[in-house]
């Protein structure tokens, strides 16, 4: 096993707003949406890469994979039907550093995205994301009311190690929810 990139901290000051590449594909089971990139995964080009991340683990435990899978096996999700986006493309090391106009803009580019890729379920990782992204101040985890045509939307929490109100077990359970209703 190759050890991982581990960015400098030149490395992450040159990641700030850099995109990296979609792991989508027509027609996924789920395509799971972050907030936006931090710098960790700017640098490395790999979603929810930062150690401390939760995303990881929490789909492994939840029963979405059979081990659990590193950030440089990401494109190995897509032959399980599952993709990776974010509603905002720019790295950023804290999510607090996007404008409101940013989410909304991201959300317009994300219904595009979901029109054209069809995945059976959108789950938007981050409930402030979502609310601002779509206008829905009153939003709660789980399974939304309205989907984005034929796509079912969850709104799931945020696996960065900074959101302290869920635990990874409690992580797990709200992703193992909807592999469940899959």
């Amino acid at each position: 096993m190759q050890t991982p990139f581990r960015p400098t901290a030149q490395d992450l000051a040159a990641a700030r707003d850099v995109t990296i590449p979609d792991i989508t594909a027509p027609g996924l089971r789920v395509l799971f949406c972050g907030i936006n990139p931090g710098l960790w995964s700017g640098a490395t080009g790999q979603h929810f890469a930062r150690p401390g991340n939760r995303f990881w683990p929490a789909l492994h435990r939840s029963g979405f994979t059979e081990r659990q899978l590193r950030p440089d096996e990401q494109r190995d999700l897509l032959g399980l039907g599952l993709g990776i986006t974010n509603v905002v493309a720019r790295a950023t090391a804290k999510a607090d550093e996007l404008t409101a106009d940013e989410f909304r803009q991201g959300g317009e580019a994300l219904v595009e995205r979901v029109a054209r890729l069809r995945p059976q379920v959108l789950a938007v990782l981050g409930l402030g994301a979502y609310r601002t992204a779509f206008g829905r101040p009153r939003t709660a985890v789980g399974r939304q009311p309205d989907g984005l045509g034929d796509t079912d939307v969850w709104v799931l929490p945020n696996p960065s190690g900074l959101n302290a109100h869920y635990t990874l077990d409690a992580l797990a359970a709200e992703f193992a929810a909807l592999r469940e209703a899959l």
